[in-house]
């Protein structure tokens, strides 16, 4: 198994068009392609676009109208939680060998979710270190039938 370079980390925010602001104006980031997700958000780039990256930075909006699309693929989150660090939703890490991923996880008593993007070649690993911070594992989609 092998983790690879840090992918991209992800904000959950109720104000989308702030984080917006503050990525393209003053960090200097391009909005860019994102998947068609249930649920509002910005992917954020910084050079290379899609399909050579996912991104830097992901924003992922809460729609407090409407908030079962992003419940059903990242999980519910307490929005008092949302300020400093604990808007931090996740951390991403470009990885390959899905199939002892999974062997590791199950052995060590991790629960996990995975998820494949729609529209991507990309395939998430989802789960929490002891400290409950979220980390996704992201390998190309073509491991999903090798590791099975």
């Amino acid at each position: 198994m092998a983790i690879g370079k840090l992918d991209h980390y992800s904000v959950r925010t109720v104000d989308v068009e702030a984080s917006r602001r503050f990525y393209t104006e003053v960090m200097g980031f391009n909005a860019g392609y994102r998947p068609p997700f249930d649920f509002p958000g910005l992917w954020l780039y910084n050079g290379a676009q899609y399909p050579e990256t996912t991104g830097v930075v992901h924003i992922v909006g809460v729609d407090l109208q409407n908030p079962e699309g992003l419940k059903a693929y990242l999980g519910d989150r307490d929005l008092s939680s949302l300020n400093g660090t604990g808007t931090v939703d996740h951390m991403a890490f470009r990885a390959d060998n899905l199939k002892d991923m999974r062997e590791r996880l199950q052995r060590n008593g991790v629960a996990y979710r995975e998820r494949t993007v729609p529209s991507l070649n990309l395939h998430q690993v989802f789960f929490e270190d002891p400290n409950q911070v979220t980390i996704e594992l992201n390998y190309l989609a073509s491991e999903v039938q090798a590791a099975a």
